[in-house]
C-alpha cells in the first residue's frame, strides 16, 4: 500500500480464489504486515487457506463470508472489529466469468440471442454489488489517518472506451457497473477519509480457474502466473497516491479508459 507503515493490517475478500490466495501468501511473507484477514465462502474448499493459517498462527485470521449476502459482510466486520479498529488495505478479489454449477450453467454470451435475464442478474450479483456493500460497512475501519487503500479486481473488458469486440454482455456490463461504483465510493470517501485511496485494478489474464476455459488464444507471455499477477498489482498499489483515488489501473500501472 502507499507509504507502507509498520504493523499494517489488511483484508483479502476471496482468500480462497487464485488471485485472492496469492495476496494472502504475499502479504504473509511481508514482515511489514502484522495481520492478514482473509475470507472464505465454503470451508470445504478452503483447505489451502487454513493450511496457511496453521503456519502463520495469529497473523492470519480466516473469516467466513459470502460477499453477495449483506448480513455475512456485517458479521465478518464484527469479527474484525473485535480484534482491531483499523485496516490499511482491502483487496476484493471475488468475481465470476463462468459458473458450471449454476442451473443452467453460465458462460459469456457471444451474441444477443444468448442473453438470459437470470444470467445477467447473476453477473451483477457477484461482480458488481459486493464491492459497494463492502465499502458501506467497512468505511468505519478507515477512520484513521494512516494511508490506506480499498482496491477491487475489475477487468479491462469492463472498459466502455476500450470495447472494440463486443460480446460477453453480462461480464462486461457487470464490470463496467463495478467501475462506476468504485468511482462513486472514491468521491464520497475523499470528503470524509482523504487518506483512503479507492481503485479498480485489471490483473491481466491470470492462470486461474476463471480464465482457464479462455486461455487458448492468449499468448504465453501474456498469461501470468498467480504470483506474478499479485506482485504486479502490489507494485501498482504501493505506487498510488491520493490523487489516484477513483481511477482504473492495469497491472502495469497504466490508466485504463472508462
Amino acid at each position: 500500500m502507499p507509504k507502507l507503515i509498520p504493523k499494517a493490517q489488511v483484508l483479502v475478500v476471496g482468500g480462497t480464489g487464485g488471485i485472492g490466495g496469492g495476496f494472502v501468501r504475499q502479504w504473509l511473507a511481508d514482515d511489514r504486515i502484522s495481520r492478514v484477514f482473509a475470507t472464505y465462502r465454503d470451508r470445504d474448499r478452503a483447505a489451502d487457506l487454513f493450511a496457511l493459517q496453521a503456519e502463520a498462527g495469529d497473523r492470519l485470521v480466516c473469516l467466513a463470508c459470502d460477499p453477495t449476502i449483506e448480513a455475512n459482510i456485517v458479521a465478518m466486520i464484527e469479527r474484525i472489529t473485535e480484534q482491531t479498529d483499523r485496516l490499511h488495505a482491502i483487496v476484493h478479489c471475488v468475481g465470476m466469468l463462468h459458473e458450471a454449477t449454476h442451473t443452467p450453467p453460465i458462460s459469456p454470451e457471444k451474441s444477443l440471442r444468448h442473453i438470459n435475464r437470470d444470467q445477467l442478474l447473476r453477473y451483477f450479483e457477484i461482480n458488481s454489488i459486493p464491492t459497494v456493500l463492502l465499502a458501506k460497512h467497512l468505511q468505519g475501519l478507515f477512520k484513521h489517518r494512516d494511508p490506506s487503500v480499498f482496491a477491487t479486481i475489475s477487468a479491462k473488458v469492463g472498459s466502455i472506451g476500450d470495447n472494440q469486440l463486443g460480446g460477453w454482455y453480462g461480464y462486461r456490463a457487470s464490470k463496467a457497473a463495478l467501475n462506476m461504483l468504485v468511482r462513486n465510493i472514491a468521491i464520497e470517501l475523499r470528503r470524509s477519509r482523504p487518506e483512503t485511496i479507492v481503485v479498480a485494478l485489471h490483473p491481466g489474464t491470470t492462470d486461474t480457474g476463471l480464465s482457464q476455459p479462455f486461455q487458448g488464444n492468449v499468448p504465453t507471455e501474456k498469461l501470468f502466473s498467480i504470483d506474478r499477477t499479485v506482485s504486479q498489482l502490489l507494485n501498482v498499489i504501493e505506487g498510488l497516491t491520493t490523487k489516484d483515488s477513483g481511477e482504473f489501473f492495469s497491472w502495469d500501472g497504466s490508466r485504463l479508459p472508462w
